[in-house]
């Protein structure tokens, strides 16, 4: 007993001094080197070589201990050729030599300590989140009782708010739940009775009941803990890339070093071949290039654990993707706002909002947040109340009105069949707004692509990703939209963690893969993955402690930013350490025939290490393959029409809403909300189209190559403002004839919905190609 009381002190200390050890050899080797120097300009031979002798001495024993380690890991690391050459110039009295040596050695291993010190995948915060009480309910009433003590068949009560603790079927009419912790799926969804729930998803609505039908250790939440663990224990250690030189390099400079002593007897020359042989620009250059890296991707709100996930994320050439909060928002918004005859878009929206904004449904925040973002003014309402699964009900100057779902009894007016139409064919969600009992608009709300998310895609082909899949536990129909929208090579949908683990080990078998996520549910592939990638900004505690990269901002695109830097950094270390070995095995010849004595020797290694350091240091400057650079003026030109987009949309919606209502009944109310629409297009949308033509295109044009970038989106502008002359003039005919003509109608729809299919694909464009180069 009192052993294992003791073992964990031990272990701590060990791993104290273990992360103090580099910087107090860095330290001992610096000072002895000065030192020795001081003394040597002093004119005290001896004690120079005394304390260059101490330096060498005192960095021997933990490069051995280093070495040791190595080998019995099976490898023999660029540590052991250093451990050669130090005993061998104290072996020939060259303390010069060996305390240059060691202070290389002690340089490189503190660079490596702290590009490569990596987190480990650490459960806490799934942990955490398990409960460990349940409410059971019994005869003499409801008790809080330890997990651990429910068993298959007891009655559950969840409450509010709370955690799913076990497996079980809804024993009340409806549980509405969260369940984005397991599936990553940011809209709620409605469990009736007899439906499986699974447990970790969280209680949104009203308490419910739970038939228990699992144990705790059986449960979905507890082997997701479970999965995390054993992914992260089987995760690979990375091999250093000063290692994989050194399998070739290593035996050769033995070699050389042997011959040498051989055919001419002194072992001079031996110790000689191993000073200029030490790998300094394996122990150097590649840590100074991985961590050049490391701090190149820090600027740009990339956090890389180490110079391990570093070098795998520049050799990955397979990306699987989570989608929600990756490749889409990660939160539903408003699509479209329908509006009934006699009823605006904005109206429809800002009473929506009115009730919406005292619920806490995903949906209603959603409602709430683009009535804010557009300007809509809020009436006022009283009386409000909720009820789950069906909506917010409230008085509006002396009118019962409610948003939410429709009931099977309910019967739906002619235009509405459209929106019902749309929603299934854009896979959204539709709030139907009810006022005195009658339907008079709906709100479409969808979790929308990311407007970064095909630049990214792009950019990561570009970088050397060949294979880009997703992965997600969203249902297969949206799922192979998004698919299809970007250009995915395969979709796999509906997969609990399992399948997704399952998913990335056979990825990891074709090569080296990286895998990108941001809720609980992605934490063991996260884990298990070569490089796991949390989006940390607004994701889950547990996704971010697996993951080997967190991207700290909410974009996307910086994914493929730390792949071109890591792609760089990478490159230039492979080129720094072979250009540095070249150079080596040039001075291993001149020192194998006695050209190059010790101590010249280590004076011409500094000489190349200071070569392949700066050229390594290259790392640190930004590549090609990263955004253009953009001047402050710029970014915020880029802000302020991005911004206007968003204010643009109702202006979008109601060009779409005047085409359908030509459709419907081509009368005086038509002309009136073409009328309107033409209003809105001549005071708000042609000159935001103007301005972004003679601000924005050029101000981006240096940046992007030229004009030539940006002649395309001019070409759309000019149509735009083809469109709309044309609706104007088929108003002044109409205010001429008293009404629209028959035969105008056909052209005025075709100009109508063809200016909102150009208006919906150019601001995409925008979005896609301009907004989303700036910060």
């Amino acid at each position: 007993m009192s052993s294992s009381t003791g073992a964990g002190p031990i272990r701590r200390s060990v791993t104290v001094v273990r992360a103090r050890l580099e910087p107090f050899l860095l330290a001992v080797t610096t000072a002895a080197l000065t030192a020795g120097g001081v003394a040597r300009g002093l004119g005290d031979a001896r004690l120079a070589d005394l304390l260059w002798g101490s330096g060498t001495a005192v960095a021997v024993v933990p490069a051995a201990g280093w070495v040791v380690a190595a080998l019995r890991r099976g490898r023999a690391g660029v540590d052991l050729i250093a451990v050669l050459a130090l005993v061998g110039t104290l072996a020939v009295g060259e303390y010069l030599a060996g305390a240059l040596i060691a202070l290389m050695l002690a340089t490189g291993r503190t660079l490596e300590a702290a590009a490569q010190r990596r987190a480990s995948h650490d459960v806490r915060a799934l942990v955490e989140h398990v409960p460990r009480t349940a409410r059971r309910r019994t005869d003499t009433g409801v008790r809080l009782v330890p997990l651990a003590e429910v068993a298959i068949g007891d009655l559950l009560v969840v409450g509010p708010g709370e955690v799913v603790p076990v497996d079980g079927h809804v024993v009340s009419d409806l549980a509405v739940l969260d369940e984005s912790v397991l599936t990553g799926e940011s809209s709620q969804v409605e469990r009736v009775k007899d439906e499986a729930v699974r447990s970790g998803v969280i209680n949104a609505g009203e308490a419910f009941d739970l038939r228990a039908a699992a144990t705790e250790q059986d449960s979905t939440y507890a082997e997701i803990v479970r999965l995390a663990r054993q992914a992260g224990a089987e995760s690979a250690p990375v091999v250093r890339l000063a290692d994989r030189f050194a399998a070739w390099f290593l035996p050769l400079s033995l070699t050389v070093a042997g011959l040498a002593w051989l055919l001419s007897g002194s072992a001079l020359r031996a110790v000689a071949v191993l000073v200029v042989a030490t790998p300094c620009p394996l122990l150097l250059a590649a840590p100074v290039a991985i961590v050049s890296g490391l701090s190149r991707a820090s600027r740009l709100g990339v956090v890389v654990r180490g110079g391990g996930a570093l070098e795998n994320l520049g050799r990955a050439r397979t990306l699987l993707l989570d989608k929600t909060g990756t490749l889409t928002g990660g939160r539903p918004r408003v699509l479209d706002v329908a509006a009934a005859p006699g009823w605006k878009p904005s109206q429809v929206l800002g009473l929506a909002a009115a009730l919406d904004q005292y619920s806490p449904h995903v949906l209603a925040h959603a409602i709430v947040d683009s009535a804010r973002e557009r300007g809509v003014v809020l009436p006022s309402v009283s009386d409000v109340t909720e009820t789950s699964g069906r909506g917010v009900t409230g008085v509006v100057d002396g009118r019962r009105a409610s948003i939410g779902r429709i009931g099977p009894a309910d019967t739906l007016p002619s235009w509405a069949g459209a929106v019902d139409n749309r929603a299934l064919l854009d896979g959204s969600a539709v709030a139907w707004l009810s006022d005195n009992g009658h339907v008079v608009g709906a709100v479409l709300l969808r979790d929308p692509i990311r407007s970064d998310a095909p630049r990214t895609l792009r950019h990561l082909r570009t970088a050397g990703i060949e294979r880009i899949l997703m992965l997600t536990g969203d249902r297969a129909e949206p799922a192979h939209d998004v698919a299809a929208f970007l250009g995915l090579d395969g979709v796999r949908a509906e997969l609990s963690p399992a399948d997704k683990v399952a998913a990335v080990k056979t990825e990891r078998e074709r090569a080296v893969t990286v895998m990108v996520g941001d809720g609980v549910n992605d934490a063991p592939a996260l884990a298990v993955a070569d490089i796991g990638v949390a989006m940390g900004a607004r994701g889950s505690t547990a996704s971010s402690e697996a993951a080997d990269i967190v991207l700290t901002t909410d974009r996307v695109d910086r994914l493929a930013d730390a792949v071109a830097i890591a792609g760089r950094a990478r490159g230039i270390a492979v080129q720094s350490a072979l250009g540095g070995m070249l150079m080596s095995l040039a001075a291993m010849a001149a020192a194998a025939v006695g050209l190059l004595p010790p101590a010249a020797g280590a004076v011409l290694q500094e000489g190349i290490d200071v070569m392949v350091i700066l050229n390594a240091l290259r790392a640190l400057h930004v590549g090609r393959a990263l955004r253009p650079a953009l001047t402050p003026a710029t970014e915020e030109l880029i802000r302020r029409f991005a911004a206007e987009h968003d204010d643009l949309r109702d202006v979008v919606e109601a060009v779409r809403a005047a085409a359908d209502r030509l459709s419907d009944s081509p009368g005086p109310e038509a002309l009136a909300a073409v009328e309107e629409t033409h209003r809105l297009l001549t005071e708000r949308l042609l000159p935001h189209e103007y301005a972004e033509e003679h601000q924005l295109y050029p101000a981006l044009a240096p940046a992007l190559g030229g004009p030539e970038t940006t002649a395309t989106m001019s070409r759309a502008h000019t149509e735009i403002e083809r469109l709309s002359r044309r609706v104007a003039v088929h108003l002044r005919l109409a205010h001429a004839h008293g009404s629209l003509e028959a035969d105008q109608l056909g052209d005025l729809r075709s100009c109508l919905y063809g200016l909102h299919t150009v208006l919906r694909l150019h601001f995409s464009q925008e979005e896609e190609n301009y907004f989303s180069l700036a910060p």
